[in-house]
């Protein structure tokens, strides 16, 4: 028997879900809350295998509540289901230890599979949810790709590379036979080129990204 506990705070949402789960021979829902201390109320005096968790609680974030109840409950698994379809919070509720994640127009299959995917310790997301994460990491990439593809003079590297090396401006200057005017010049092209506002960040993303060693 799987035991379901659900928590969001539009009661005609949890009780369409009581509804659905109650047909089910081997589903129990042992209750319906509409906040934390309800949620952490109920886990302390009852055992429960599932919680359906929405992400917007009132004046509470099932986001934090997620990572809560990991943490104290890690036997119990959490799966996300929200309105919520921006892949900032599906990969924030995944981070927080969400076994899954469904947006609220799914399926009584879908539903139902989801359940009893993330019961057996398996992760499950809807291919709309799938779908929004595949996008994120791609446009991750294209933005990877794009810092790869910056394109120095060969000036713009030597500095780059003596940057990396700690000298200051007027070190760079000697080195190289030029004036302090014209290294920093050079170095704001690089930190614009970057898209950073300092040399750290420079340095940072040039390491990152494989132009310093």
């Amino acid at each position: 028997m799987i035991r379901i506990l659900l928590v969001d705070d539009h009661k005609i949402f949890t009780e369409g879900l009581y509804s659905i789960l109650s047909q089910e021979d081997d589903i129990e829902v042992i209750g319906e809350c509409q906040n934390s201390s309800q949620t952490f109320e109920m886990l302390k005096k009852t055992p429960c295998d599932v919680i359906l968790l929405d992400i917007n609680l009132g004046n509470e974030s099932g986001l934090d509540l997620c990572k809560s109840i990991t943490d104290q409950f890690p036997s119990v698994k959490v799966l996300a289901i929200s309105m919520y379809h921006e892949e900032s919070f599906i990969t924030k509720m995944l981070k927080n230890g969400a076994s899954g994640y469904l947006l609220k127009n799914t399926g009584r299959q879908e539903l139902l599979k989801a359940i009893r995917c993330v019961h057996e310790g398996e992760t499950f997301q809807s291919k709309e949810v799938t779908d929004i994460i595949l996008k994120g990491l791609s446009r991750q990439k294209q933005q990877t790709k794009s810092i790869y593809q910056i394109k120095f003079t060969r000036r713009e590297r030597e500095i780059l590379d003596l940057i990396g090396k700690g000298l200051t401006t007027k070190e760079i200057a000697t080195e190289l036979f030029i004036s302090d005017k014209t290294v920093e010049t050079h170095r704001s092209n690089l930190l614009a080129k970057f898209e950073v506002k300092n040399v750290a960040g420079l340095i940072k993303l040039a390491i990152e990204y494989g132009y310093l060693k």
